[in-house]
């Protein structure tokens, strides 16, 4: 009996221990967003975010920079998801097992781990200074994108192999061609997973502060948003006008803040950036229930 015991009782510890564990983890997480929540939401308001920025009075706002936020991530999302899905799909189903793999594949991992602010200092001197675009809107995001490469790749390549093999077996073996099998098949399959991933590196785009510094540039230009003509340099479209984002606008007014308010702007702006990360997390899973709902 004592023998029998002894596992049941390492088991049960081992689980309370879990439990302790994953209750702490809730209850820091909880409490952050509590904190920035309650800190922040006070100071929303219309006016808040629509009006442009003051750096010298009281009372300013956030509209040009959540415009930026939103414009500079799916212009990043635009560029990185292309090169990203074709090349986690030829790594996943057509990538031979040699040197030149394992190279790309550790050159990858090696990009993951690199600092913010070193991709920065490289977007800076390639896109800013090399190809001469300045501080904008396209420089923030190609930088991005390659700062974004890894994660989408890696999340992308694992949702494909976690389909079972058969349904490639069984797909060929009816005659269909393997890119048929992976369009029709196994993306459709994996697309729960990689749909995550894509949030995942969405909140990351949203948050950076580091690389946009030094590619998008820390001044919101005067926009007006009455002229649509992407080759003016005061329509909203520009891809050429430097942007700040609600990060960097944090970051700025943490830092460099004259403003009576700073810290009311700060908590707002910190409120509205964890609210976009989490509309895109909500309506995400809610786009995938609804599939899973019909499958």
């Amino acid at each position: 009996m004592k023998n029998k015991s002894r596992p049941q009782f390492a088991d049960r510890a081992f689980k309370i221990i879990l439990y302790i564990i994953v209750s702490l983890v809730v209850f820091l997480l909880c409490g952050l967003l509590g904190y920035i929540i309650i800190g922040g939401v006070p100071y929303i308001s219309w006016h808040f975010l629509t009006s442009g920025s003051n750096y010298v009075h009281a009372g300013g706002g956030i509209g040009i920079q959540l415009f930026n936020s939103i414009y500079l991530t799916a212009i990043t999302l635009l560029i990185s998801l292309p090169l990203s899905f074709g090349a986690s799909i030829w790594l996943a189903e057509y990538a031979p097992d040699n040197w030149i793999t394992g190279l790309i594949r550790t050159s990858l991992e090696v990009l993951s781990s690199l600092p913010s602010i070193v991709v920065g200092l490289f977007g800076f001197l390639l896109f800013v200074i090399k190809f001469r675009l300045g501080f904008s809107i396209l420089a923030g995001s190609l930088t991005l994108a390659f700062f974004n490469l890894p994660l989408l790749i890696r999340s992308t390549e694992i949702a494909i192999r976690n389909i079972s093999e058969n349904q490639m077996h069984a797909g060929l073996a009816l005659g269909i061609s393997r890119w048929e099998v992976v369009k029709n098949i196994i993306v459709p399959e994996a697309s729960a997973e990689i749909i995550t991933g894509i949030i995942l590196s969405t909140g990351r785009i949203l948050g950076e502060t580091a690389a946009l510094i030094y590619t998008a540039g820390q001044s919101a230009s005067l926009i007006d948003f009455s002229n649509w003509n992407p080759l003016s340099i005061t329509s909203p479209l520009c891809p050429l006008r430097p942007a700040e984002t609600i990060a960097v606008h944090i970051w700025k007014i943490n830092t460099e803040g004259t403003v009576p308010d700073a810290g009311k702007i700060s908590a707002g702006s910190a409120a509205v950036l964890l609210f976009m990360v989490l509309f895109f997390d909500l309506a995400a899973r809610y786009s995938i229930n609804k599939r899973n709902k019909k499958n």
